[in-house]
């Protein structure tokens, strides 16, 4: 009898770190995420599933636990879950308007934290990352070099870049030569 192979996804650049000084830029663990699509009669329905309010203003995000709701527009959010926990499987209980589906494979998240940390992602990305322009908890989708990546200021010097899988790469090198350069 023939035996059968299960394939097994490996974590992009899995816990590589880039460390100068006090400045680090490192590879965060796999986390389950959703792309959420739903129009503002759906929010009250979503957010008690999800178990986080649904930010509604722009450059916001909320956090619950592990769990953390980013605006990406008026109907639109990223929802990662870094608790083990599918936020995709929460979704299948609302039955109000929605579109929610499982990005956790596509995406890659690269933390950036400690002095210079903000200088570091500017390097490539042209946002305003003062704290009076973005403060801890803003988020957006923007660009970093030639990618684009949603961005969520974790602190007042952290940083998390999502970026698609495929650009995790171009991403971690971009960021430690600029890290390298702001420490």
């Amino acid at each position: 009898m023939a035996s059968s192979a299960v394939a097994e996804r490996r974590p992009k650049l899995g816990g590589q770190e880039a460390r100068y000084g006090k400045l680090s830029v490192s590879v965060l663990p796999p986390a389950e995420r959703i792309s959420l699509r739903a129009p503002v009669e759906s929010i009250p329905a979503l957010s008690a599933a999800l178990k986080v309010e649904l930010p509604t203003r722009p450059k916001t995000s909320a956090a619950a636990g592990k769990r953390t709701a980013l605006w990406l527009g008026p109907d639109e959010w990223l929802v990662i879950d870094e608790g083990g926990n599918d936020p995709l499987a929460d979704c299948r209980a609302v039955a109000d308007l929605h579109s929610a589906v499982g990005i956790s494979h596509r995406n890659v998240a690269i933390s950036v934290s400690g002095p210079g940390a903000a200088a570091t992602v500017n390097a490539g990305c042209p946002q305003d990352l003062s704290l009076a322009a973005f403060p801890v908890g803003a988020c957006s989708r923007t660009v970093l070099g030639k990618i684009e990546i949603v961005l969520l200021r974790t602190a007042e010097d952290g940083f998390r870049v999502e970026c698609w899988r495929s650009f995790a790469d171009y991403a971690y090198e971009f960021l430690s030569v600029a890290a390298k350069d702001a420490a």
